[in-house]
């Protein structure tokens, strides 16, 4: 299975990113916890060019903190800082207003200086389900953006107002105009940043498979079936534990497909990271 999505309105989305980094003081960029490397998208590294930096890694409450620390401190050098954040949960995001005030204390001082409270504009940015909107939302103690758990939400720019000296740029999520690395684009589809209705369930569904069975316990925790190394065969021991069966009594395994990857993405099978800091 080769996957690749890049719809016209990221190309689109990639100029006004640009013309918009000029208008402000930092970059707060929104990583999924569960597959940060993934979701560090190569196009954005021309436009941030010398911005600072504030690494996000959303949904972290979806994996160990004991796998997330070793990417905080990968993440944090120079001008950048890392946080973790589940900004599902309310007042998490405190930690990236205290960051981009500590990253932009020059700016500050320099108009305090001249009797003016700086007002620090960030833009957001991330892959597709990174949880941009969310974040914002959170943020802002209250819904002001539109959020979906599913890649292809936020389509156009929007100015947000945090605090009176505090605003932030949501944008739509983009993904790279070409997806070379097919070990990348299987993370990406495996935690939604790709549109489903692009990718071939049933294949996407072994091959989540293969990678847990190589890497965790998950399917015999969640599903209490001992895995057999052939991803066909634990698929169907899957649906028939699931009650997932066609006429005639068949495993109904396009059914078993779509609930091993909701399963993932909604951390029924416990915290897990796709990917670990130094593995590449």
């Amino acid at each position: 299975m080769t996957i690749n999505w890049f719809p016209g309105h990221m190309n689109k989305s990639l100029r006004e990113m640009e013309e918009r980094m000029r208008m402000v003081d930092a970059v707060i960029y929104v990583l999924d916890a569960r597959a940060p490397f993934s979701c560090i998208n190569p196009s954005f590294g021309k436009i941030i060019a010398d911005k600072p930096v504030i690494y996000t890694l959303n949904k972290a409450d979806m994996v160990k903190e004991s796998d997330v620390k070793p990417w905080i401190d990968k993440l944090s050098a120079g001008n950048a800082k890392a946080v973790r954040v589940n900004s599902t949960a309310s007042g998490a995001t405190k930690i990236i207003a205290s960051k981009l005030f500590s990253l932009c204390a020059e700016k500050i001082e320099r108009k305090k200086a001249r009797g003016i409270n700086a007002v620090i504009r960030a833009i957001v940015i991330g892959v597709p389900n990174s949880g941009k909107s969310t974040l914002i939302n959170n943020m802002c103690g209250k819904a002001k953006t539109i959020t979906g758990n599913k890649a292809g939400v936020t389509r156009a720019q929007q100015w947000v107002k945090i605090t009176p000296y505090l605003e932030v740029l949501d944008t739509p999520g983009t993904l790279y105009p070409k997806l070379d690395d097919q070990k990348t684009a299987l993370n990406l589809a495996f935690i939604g940043s790709i549109r489903d209705e692009v990718l071939d369930t049933y294949e996407l569904a072994l091959e989540l498979i293969r990678k847990l069975t190589n890497e965790t316990d998950a399917l015999r925790q969640r599903y209490g079936i001992t895995p057999s190394g052939n991803a066909v065969d634990d698929l169907s021991a899957i649906a028939l534990k699931r009650g997932l069966i066609c006429k005639g009594g068949e495993a109904d395994t396009e059914r078993a497909a779509a609930a091993v990857i909701d399963d993932f993405r909604k951390g029924r099978m416990g915290k897990i990271i796709l990917e670990k800091a130094g593995a590449r």
